[in-house]
Order: structure tokens, then sequence, then C-alpha cells
């Protein structure tokens, strides 16, 4: 397709973070630009902040778009993390009225895997490999033989806690329940015996916030399947929604 490189843009809890991508190489080529996620992160507010992020970089192509939902068809199912109003909203429609430009909308995690697994700690894997985000809630990306099983929501596993994944481990419970990170990582071990016990992965990825801080808590975890950082860190859900351009070129046909 003519634009190899691509505006990638990821709608987080706390921050809507975009740059633009060389998707060739999967590497941002120019520094990313942050604005904090508006309260409450509604349609509106979430889509004037990413014309925002596309008039910071004077961008007139298609961009990609991580979002923290299960994502059918460009239509948000599910709001977990976000305003409750986005559930029905066709999100691709709603940002192409806003920018002017075409736009394919991605689970977030499905983003970060498919960086992961196309440039980074996942390339080259065939067996089962399980991308798990760690930031505002608990995002998970599931692969078998390189290909994505789309919109898994495994964050919402309940554990023998009795609460769900994410409301036990997420990194803003962490943060909010001011958990020292031993603590953390026990609640977040437990999460990832399940996940093992589960699916038995060849590999299991860490992205999101806690990926920055492994020396924090990988030492802590037991299970026997190996454990990796992403290498992308917060930067994957950025550059898989730009990769997953690549894969739906026929959205795109007018800037050929």
């Amino acid at each position: 397709m003519k634009y190899r490189y691509i505006l990638g843009i990821d709608f987080g809890g706390s921050g809507i973070k975009g740059a633009l991508v060389d998707t060739k190489h999967g590497v941002l080529i120019a520094d990313r630009h942050r604005i904090p996620t508006p309260p409450p992160a509604s349609p509106k507010g979430v889509s004037d902040v990413i014309q925002k992020i596309v008039k910071h970089f004077k961008w007139e192509g298609p961009i990609g778009l991580a979002f923290p939902s299960v994502i059918m068809n460009g239509i948000v199912k599910t709001a977990s993390n976000i305003d409750k109003n986005w559930i029905g909203t066709n999100a691709s429609e709603l940002i192409i009225k806003t920018t002017g430009l075409p736009t394919y909308v991605v689970n977030d995690a499905d983003a970060a895997g498919m960086a992961e697994m196309k440039f980074g700690a996942g390339k080259g894997k065939k067996g089962s490999v399980v991308l798990i985000t760690v930031g505002t809630g608990i995002g998970t990306a599931f692969f078998t033989k390189g290909k994505l099983v789309h919109n898994t929501e495994l964050g919402h596993i309940y554990l023998k806690s009795g609460m769900e994944a994410e409301d036990f481990t997420s990194d803003a419970v962490r943060e909010n329940e001011e958990l020292e990170w031993e603590v953390w990582a026990k609640r977040f071990n437990m999460y990832l015996l399940e996940m093992e016990k589960l699916f038995w992965p060849e590999l299991i990825i860490i992205g999101g916030g806690v990926s920055k801080k492994p020396e924090k808590f990988l030492k802590q975890l037991t299970i026997h399947t190996k454990i990796v950082m992403a290498k992308a860190k917060n930067e994957a859900g950025i550059i898989g929604a730009a990769l997953a351009i690549r894969e739906n070129r026929s959205l795109f046909k007018k800037f050929q």
C-alpha cells in the first residue's frame, strides 16, 4: 500500500497516545504524543482527543486505533474501563466522522499482540502464545500457530479470590490499594497459574505499564511457562494498531 507510515493511536485508561509508525520495521518514527484520557472517557471526549492527536502530527492518511474493548466490525461491545455510552457505538464511523480520515479499530491487547508477534518477543513462535497487558485493566491476546484469536477477554476470568483477575491484580489495583510489589506479585502469580492451567502456552508475554519494571516482580513468579517482557513495552498498542491496517488495505483504496 502507499502508506508505509501510519498513525497509530492507543486509547488507554489514563492516556491516549499516538505516533507515526514505520509498519515495515515496527518502530516509531517520531516521539509519541500523549494526552490524558478525558473524564469520563465518553465517545465525544475521546474522539475530540484523537482529533487533537491527528492535528499534532498534521496527519492526512489512515488511522489505526487500539481500543480497550471487544470490537466487532468497528462496533464497541464492552466497556469495563471506559464510559458505558461507548457500548453499541461504531467507533470506526465516529472517528472517521470526527477526523475525516479512514480509521480501523482493533482491540488494544490484540493490537499489542500483533506487534509483538510480528516484530517482538513472539516473533517466530509457532505454539500457543498469550500476551497479557497489565495497566488500568488486564487485556489479553491469544495466538496459536501464529494466528490471532480475536477479542479474548481473559482478564475477566474469576480467581480463587472470588474476584475477576483485573479487579484483583491490575496495575491500577496495585496503585489504588498501595500494594507492595511483593504482595502484588503474589496476586499476579495466582492469575498466571490459572492461565497456565487453562491454556498451557509456549510463551507468556507481559506488556503494559508493569513490563517496564520486571525486576520488581519477575523473580517471584512460579509458573513453568516461559515469561518475557514485551519488547515494545507501552508502544506495542500503537505499533499494532498501525500494523493492523496493512491487513485491511481494502478499507483505504482511495488513498492508494
